[in-house]
């Protein structure tokens, strides 16, 4: 499978679970509001992180990006993808999973957000507990099968409208099984791909959902260089990154990000969690 990183188009297939994750032109509509509160109690998402007002007719908020200002902040996020049907892969020894970039991070003292579907949570309990109780991570919601909530996404599987809700709880619901002890509040679209339907359908979980303003590339590269020259193209003040923690369809991120670190940090970057921009757009509101 050949990806143009250059040209910000990731190319995927629906067997790697990596469905174009980031990649320009997702179908999805709706903005950030200009209000926030605490997440809506709920039976699966927590309520005591920053999140965003509910936009028109109370839609689920979608957030982009951070503030733009000169205290330069980014967020580099991780999707831990495993779709519901990759049992059988991971059995015959593929590895959904990437350990030594969390190493990495952790070498490097890079705070970041990972967002974990359901299903790899189930796969690598160990590991989605370890990130989960580590301070310097923040665990997010990316669905629990990976299957998507639009049509036409790439090529995933689509989840039926009533059942959007029970896959996003039945994630919370795996982070709770492997010890993951507070999950964020924030959830993010397989593929990317949302449409008023699905945010009017997830409203009463009381999550924001948490898409991107810089595309690494990294699904399927085999160029790390590429991917850390796409990254640090395009990163501004209150940048939100998208990567992926997943060894088998995104082999050379851990090696991208050892150049991606140092080198923002030259420029007077310093790293967040999605949780630090969403709180910094909130407090700059009326």
């Amino acid at each position: 499978m050949i990806i143009l990183v250059r040209r910000i188009a990731a190319v995927c297939v629906l067997g790697t679970a990596l469905a174009a994750c980031g990649a320009p032109g997702s179908p999805h509509t709706g903005r950030p509001s200009a209000q926030a509160h605490s997440a809506r109690p709920s039976a699966t998402a927590p309520s005591a992180h920053p999140t965003l007002a509910p936009g028109p007719a109370g839609l689920t908020p979608v957030f982009k990006n951070g503030p733009r200002t000169r205290d330069k902040t980014v967020a580099l996020t991780f999707d831990a993808d495993m779709t519901a049907d990759q049992g059988p892969r991971a059995a015959a020894g593929e590895h959904f999973d990437n350990p030594q970039l969390i190493a990495t991070l952790r070498g490097l003292k890079v705070p970041a957000t990972v967002f974990m579907t359901g299903r790899w949570a189930d796969e690598y309990p160990r590991e989605a507990r370890d990130i989960g109780r580590d301070p310097l991570f923040e665990v997010a919601n990316h669905s629990y099968s990976h299957y998507a909530f639009t049509g036409d996404c790439y090529g995933l599987p689509t989840v039926r409208e009533d059942r959007m809700r029970s896959d996003v709880e039945r994630a919370y619901a795996a982070f709770r099984k492997a010890g993951v002890p507070d999950p964020m509040p924030y959830f993010r679209f397989p593929g990317g791909c949302y449409d008023q339907r699905a945010l009017r359908t997830l409203s009463a979980i009381g999550v924001t959902a948490v898409q991107w303003d810089v595309v690494s590339g990294d699904a399927f590269a085999t160029d790390a260089d590429a991917v850390a020259r796409q990254v640090l193209d395009g990163v501004r003040a209150g940048s939100v990154v998208v990567m992926h923690c997943t060894r088998s369809a995104a082999p050379v991120t851990e090696e991208a990000v050892r150049t991606i670190v140092p080198e923002l940090r030259k420029r007077g970057f310093r790293f967040v969690r999605v949780s630090e921009l969403i709180g910094a757009t909130t407090n700059r509101q009326p």
